[in-house]
């Protein structure tokens, strides 16, 4: 099989590291202008290092790189560390070999009580799990174990082939499933996320999983500013996500890391012409959003759970800081009068 021509003969400074072992990487499938590559990995769990309050302490990417090629993924920088390109996180996936035997021998790293999240940096339902179905060999190593807290995270319905062992899984572990899903307009997340499958599956899945006994809920992230986060789009979703029987709705705003708004920025000048200059001054000195704009989107969100019966049955991915207190109808005003706010 030919290897991925990533190194010259001579002119730039030797490879190390993952770029070492990108490098290496034996190609095993192209199509669609995507390529995929085999990864030599020497560990698959990791150590959640953030400043942003994450609710797990460990993460396991089954792949490297995305195919769904979301406009707003802030995991680009994932393929920086192999020398790469922030589009080649979309084009470029690696599937690590020996995963289910690296995660038997890691296991005993996790402490009672520390969650582990599956999906953090990469979709691990994305379409190369259909053909090389490493998260689902990472799930069946699960199965053999007991008192773990699991995580999955996945814009991807073919999560549904995996009920059966997730129940098995449930059963002597906790586990839950979130669907992300940033609207209900399938015609706006065609737009935003090209290659995921449409909101309206999406939806169907959670009511699948959780008709076979697998707890699922939603994640709503990112809200955009504009975009998405009128009261009218997100009472939307939830009134969906109230219909598809979920668990749970969380929703978190917009961060945009530089190799985020490198494929971003552009696509906001193409779609949406007249938020890039807002954008440009809200993030030009730092990738998170005011805190008060999460204040008034988690208020929003309580309110709209309680109006259309949603109980958070999964609280580990609520928003962190009390909410501010909002007036009902109020919009989140990201692009007021007072840019310090």
């Amino acid at each position: 099989m030919a290897t991925l021509p990533l190194l010259p003969d001579s002119g730039k400074p030797r490879l190390i590291g993952i770029a070492r072992l990108a490098a290496q990487g034996e190609s095993i499938r192209e199509g669609h202008n995507i390529e995929y590559f085999t990864l030599q990995t020497r560990s698959l769990l990791s150590r959640v290092v953030s400043n942003r309050n994450l609710p797990f302490t460990w993460a396991i990417n089954p792949y490297r790189g995305c195919e769904f090629a979301c406009k707003y993924c802030y995991a680009r920088y994932t393929h920086e560390f192999m020398e790469m390109s922030d589009l080649d996180f979309e084009r470029k996936i690696f599937v690590k070999q020996h995963a289910a035997g690296l995660l038997r021998q890691e296991l005993k790293r996790v402490k009672k009580g520390e969650e582990i999240a599956i999906g953090t940096a990469t979709d691990p339902y994305q379409p190369a799990e259909r053909r090389y179905e490493i998260t689902r060999a990472i799930l069946e190593e699960f199965a053999r174990h007991r008192g773990f807290e699991i995580g999955i995270v996945t814009k991807s319905n073919l999560v549904v082939r995996d009920a059966a062992l997730l129940r098995e899984i449930g059963q002597q572990n906790k586990i839950f499933v979130n669907l992300t899903i940033t609207t209900v307009n399938a015609d706006l997340a065609r737009i935003l996320e090209p290659r995921a499958p449409r909101p309206d599956l999406r939806l169907e899945a959670v009511r699948q999983l959780n008709l076979a006994g697998v707890s699922a809920g939603v994640i709503c992230a990112p809200v955009l500013p504009g975009i998405t986060d009128t009261p009218r789009d997100l009472e939307a979703l939830v009134a969906a996500v109230a219909k598809a029987s979920a668990k749970s709705i969380h929703a978190n705003p917009l961060f945009l890391k530089p190799c985020s708004a490198s494929v971003f920025l552009p696509f906001l000048e193409k779609e949406f012409p007249h938020l890039v200059a807002s954008y440009r001054e809200r993030f030009e000195q730092r990738a998170f959003l005011p805190p008060a704009y999460g204040k008034r989107l988690s208020q929003l969100m309580a309110r709209l759970r309680v109006k259309h019966g949603v109980h958070n049955s999964y609280e580990r991915y609520a928003w962190r800081v009390q909410p501010a207190v909002a007036e009902e109808g109020e919009q989140l005003g990201l692009f007021g009068p007072n840019p310090a706010a």
